[in-house]
């Protein structure tokens, strides 16, 4: 590479970097002192700019000249499998009896230093960033997988790797310091094997069956949690959990406004948007309202967690994952992401076989969403005769998390059946916030085109997240309990606007 091209390209980093931390930073600063999640903020900051970079041509639509920004967007499997991991741990102290102490090896520095943000939490959302570009990098080296930036792709890897190992608070009380930096280390190292096995796993099976590398990645950060159940979790970790999910949707969100005007002129995408905007109402507040009524709870510590891992929903992932949703809901969470993606085995190879028949297998569609019905209640019998009893809770709630997920998923894809079979996917994945199926489809399961228009179609149902975000800050500023009138209400406007999506004009023409 030309020395100019790579100051260029290396300028681009800090770019990247003040773009898009400013964004996770703003969001947090207003809904400071409120109850409310700062993805709400990032959704709408995020798509607006970029909207406005390709309106002051100062991008083009898709930002192709901001590599790094793209690159950041398709980093979801990294925030991914520190979830996963932490969901294999917790399902292992709770089935596996095994009782750890709570973790005081680290104590953050609370003291604010930008509103809504205090300074432990500042070195993570910046840590975040270096070890998503870092651990990325790297992985695209290892595989050689770079294309035609591979000659920039090591200095990527070595500043993202470095920063991501030495920007730590030394603000924050560490008990051994030495220890934390080595855990650090070999966290980002489990990292970087776990991805590229995933993707060899992925690229050596795909003639036999498309799992996408994503699913590999998730069985093995899983089965890595259930044997360690006792680590206590390093900077990279802890950086992931807190920071990753925003970073990532951060960038994807500015993708995803830039395709705004151009993807909205492409035939087929107004049935996708419009499934997308009301799938989001009808799957979220009527897995809400079923779990008020039938299930006996309006708890905010069951609601977010429940329906994060349902949904496998991106944004309310990150809010419980970063604690906005209370501290319950923060440990709940990740059993509740990690259970549901057992199902993938089912939604991966249903997906698989219906790319090689070249349209969705529906009998057995069908057969895994009834199966979801069925699990789902169970769990809203069993929820009821909890009695607020924690792991009764946690046991119910892991049923409902696998259920719901089976019957929204499967039962939209099956509502979706008149469509092409990516376009299908892209709307199923819209109306869900769907973190995995959002993953496999950035990684090119549905080929190049489905790629590309998925940073706009994930992003656009977020716009409804106001609603979804409003309703749960509602009820962390009411003692915990959602309102249960306004949840039936969206979730009744949810469901007309599917109907109206299905069968209204245009849909047949998809």
């Amino acid at each position: 590479m030309d020395p100019n091209d790579a100051l260029a390209f290396l300028n681009q980093f800090w770019l990247t970097l003040l773009v898009l931390v400013p964004v996770v930073l703003v969001a947090r600063a207003v809904v400071a002192g409120s109850r409310y999640s700062p993805i709400l903020i990032i959704v709408v900051f995020g798509l607006s700019l970029g909207a406005l970079l390709v309106a002051t041509r100062a991008g083009a639509p898709g930002l192709p000249d901001f590599y790094l920004l793209g690159m950041l967007g398709r980093a979801t499997v990294i925030a991914l499998t520190a979830s996963f991991f932490v969901g294999g741990q917790e399902l292992r102290r709770l089935f596996g009896g095994v009782q750890v102490a709570a973790d005081t090896s680290v104590v953050l520095n609370k003291s604010e230093v930008i509103l809504g943000t205090g300074r432990t939490q500042l070195f993570f959302i910046v840590r975040a960033f270096f070890v998503l570009l870092g651990v990325d990098a790297t992985v695209r080296v290892l595989l050689g997988t770079g294309g035609e930036k591979a000659a920039i792709l090591p200095l990527l890897a070595y500043l993202g790797l470095v920063f991501a190992a030495i920007v730590i608070d030394p603000g924050a009380q560490v008990d051994n310091k030495r220890r934390y930096l080595g855990k650090g280390a070999v966290e980002l190292l489990l990292l970087i094997l776990a991805l590229a096995g995933a993707t060899l796993i992925a690229t050596h099976v795909r003639e036999t069956a498309a799992f996408p590398p994503i699913f590999f990645a998730m069985l093995m950060a899983v089965l890595l949690g259930w044997f360690c159940p006792r680590w206590r979790h390093g900077p990279a970790l802890r950086a992931l959990l807190f920071g990753g999910i925003p970073v990532v949707l951060a960038a994807n969100f500015l993708v995803g406004g830039s395709l705004l005007v151009q993807s909205l002129a492409l035939d087929g995408m107004t049935p996708v948007l419009l499934y997308g905007f009301s799938g989001q109402l009808l799957w979220m507040f009527g897995g809400i309202s079923l779990l008020m009524w039938l299930g006996g709870t309006a708890a905010v510590r069951n609601l977010a967690p429940g329906m994060a891992g349902a949904l496998s929903h991106a944004g309310l992932t990150g809010a419980c994952t970063a604690g906005d949703m209370g501290e319950v809901a923060q440990h709940r969470a990740p059993i509740m992401i990690a259970v549901p993606f057992l199902g993938h085995v089912f939604l991966f190879t249903i997906l698989a076989l219906s790319l090689d028949a070249g349209r969705l297998l529906l009998w057995p569609t069908v057969l895994v969403a009834l199966a979801g019905v069925v699990l789902s209640g169970f769990a809203f019998r069993q929820l009821r005769r909890s009695a607020g009893e924690d792991r009764a809770e946690v046991r119910a709630l892991m049923l409902f998390s696998f259920g719901w997920q089976l019957t929204a998923l499967f039962g939209g894809l099956l509502l979706l059946s008149n469509l092409p079979l990516a376009h299908a996917a892209m709307a199923a994945s819209a109306a869900l916030s769907h973190f995995g199926l959002f993953a496999a489809l950035q990684g090119g399961l549905f080929g190049a085109e489905a790629a590309t228009l998925i940073a706009f179609v994930f992003a656009m149902p977020f716009l409804i997240h106001p609603f979804v975000f409003f309703m749960f800050g509602r009820g962390m500023a009411q003692g915990g309990e959602m309102p249960r009138l306004p949840a039936y209400l969206l979730a009744v406007a949810g469901a007309a606007g599917v109907l109206v999506a299905l069968f209204g004009r245009g849909w047949g023409g998809a």
